[in-house]
């Protein structure tokens, strides 16, 4: 087992990334380095950046890493709004990305704000 496995947030972080490339791969092809590499590059860096932080030594990291990870879940939300507004994604497929968003963002923070316990005494 891969040691971000170990958290759901590093499942969850996993699905989000794969959805959202899914169902990007519809957009349109001007959007090709524009909307759709930034909203790619932002839901991988959610857990790229919870499994760097779970590799690293101490809780203090680990808070650093999901701190980012946290910025680019916020940063993916604003562009998946931006998406939905200019009606690249579909009703079924907007449904599906605000509760695996929602999931993932619940699971970070839980784990962010567990850890953050853990920081002070480091």
């Amino acid at each position: 087992m891969r040691p971000f496995e170990r958290f759901g947030a590093g499942r969850a972080a996993r699905d989000l990334a794969l959805l959202v490339y899914r169902l990007s791969r519809t957009w349109p092809n001007d959007e090709r380095y524009g909307l759709t590499a930034q909203a790619r590059r932002a839901a991988v860096s959610i857990g790229a950046n919870l499994s760097e932080g779970v590799t690293r030594r101490g809780s203090r990291e680990l808070r650093r890493f999901l701190d980012i990870a946290r910025g680019s879940h916020g940063e993916l939300q604003f562009l998946l709004w931006m998406a939905g507004d200019l009606g690249y994604i579909e009703a079924t497929g907007r449904a599906e990305l605000e509760r695996q968003m929602a999931r993932t963002g619940a699971l970070l923070w839980n784990l962010y704000r567990n850890t953050a316990d853990d920081a002070d005494g480091v």
